[in-house]
């Protein structure tokens, strides 16, 4: 099953509505996702460009997607050690070397939107351990894993910020580094697929 696009919180869907479709990808019984984000790098060893293997996620939304009633799919306080599979992890590091495509890694900062960061967001994010910032992801994922349902993701470092000098950034900016970006994300993804099916 493939998605085109997501739902956000900053379109004004609630949390339920956000996370929704993972519920449904659960109930017709799949067992890995694969999650992509264009996404603001706030590590300085990072370019434009750069595919960023998601490996721990920090959660800023204001409204937590499990809260609620617990739905029977997972226990009411799930673990979060291993949100990001670490096996599939290694898989894709391999073919990222196979196919000479280079790769980086860190933590995924999950924020409302729709603004873009100032330089002093980006430069507090980065203080508490982020590597990336972007508006998505991370709800899907928590819903994902209190399902049971094994997460990959990659962020694609669409701009970057918090540095001395700060960039401006346009929504189209993003979007064509993404669009630069994305062939190598969907080979590496297709071959992940392929091994894992």
């Amino acid at each position: 099953m493939a998605m085109q696009g997501r739902f956000h919180y900053y379109e004004g869907y609630n949390m339920k509505e956000v996370t929704f479709p993972v519920r449904v990808m659960y109930e017709l019984g799949i067992k890995t996702l694969f999650v992509s984000n264009a996404a603001g790098g706030m590590n300085p060893a990072f370019k434009i460009g750069d595919l960023m293997v998601i490996t721990d996620h920090i959660n800023f939304f204001p409204e937590h997607p499990l809260r609620g009633k617990n739905f029977p799919t997972g226990p009411r306080f799930p673990d979060m050690h291993e949100a990001y599979d670490h096996e599939l992890i290694n898989l894709a590091t391999k073919i990222a070397k196979e196919k000479n495509i280079r790769l980086v890694y860190g933590v995924y900062v999950g924020t409302t939107g729709p603004t873009f960061e100032t330089p002093a967001e980006y430069r507090m994010y980065r203080t508490l351990g982020g590597d990336t910032v972007g508006m998505s992801t991370v709800p899907e994922v928590i819903v994902a894993h209190h399902c049971g349902i094994k997460t990959f993701g990659i962020s694609v470092v669409t701009d970057l910020g918090g540095f001395d000098n700060p960039v401006e950034v346009s929504h189209e900016e993003v979007q064509e580094a993404a669009d630069k970006a994305q062939p190598l994300m969907t080979e590496i993804m297709r071959e992940m697929i392929k091994r894992t099916a």
